[in-house]
């Protein structure tokens, strides 16, 4: 079996995104991420509030990833940003790390891969 390492983009969310400045960002991830499993890692050390234009950029981020069956990771959330997002449910759909290389590094880690046989014994005897 051989593993392929995953390219992982890292893109700084902006600090205030207007709407013009949204749909620039969008195309630049599409363009930016491979066809297929893209992986990244949006930045969000500039932005120091979370608003709903933040917010709405970032859930259309993860739905443009989605669509190609990849995973989209947050870096450098402020206190009061992640606040919002706790606020708002939005904290739950994303993994967030202190730093880039952390939430690089959570991209590249490898999987552990449990053959089918052992994963139903072991499901049966926790049911038991």
């Amino acid at each position: 079996m051989t593993f392929r390492s995953r390219i992982v983009s890292v893109m700084q969310l902006p600090a205030k995104p207007a709407r013009q400045n949204e749909r620039a960002f969008l195309r630049e991830i599409a363009t930016a991420t491979p066809q297929q499993r893209p992986a990244i890692v949006l930045d969000c050390s500039q932005v120091h509030e979370m608003d709903s234009a933040s917010m709405h950029l970032l859930l259309c981020c993860l739905e443009e990833t989605m669509k190609r069956n990849g995973d989209v990771r947050l870096a450098g959330v402020s206190a009061h940003a992640m606040e919002n997002l706790r606020a708002m449910g939005i904290d739950r759909l994303f993994r967030i790390f202190d730093s880039n290389e952390k939430a690089i590094d959570s991209f590249r880690r490898r999987a552990v891969l449990v053959p089918p046989d052992i994963a139903v014994t072991l499901a049966s005897e926790h049911a038991a």
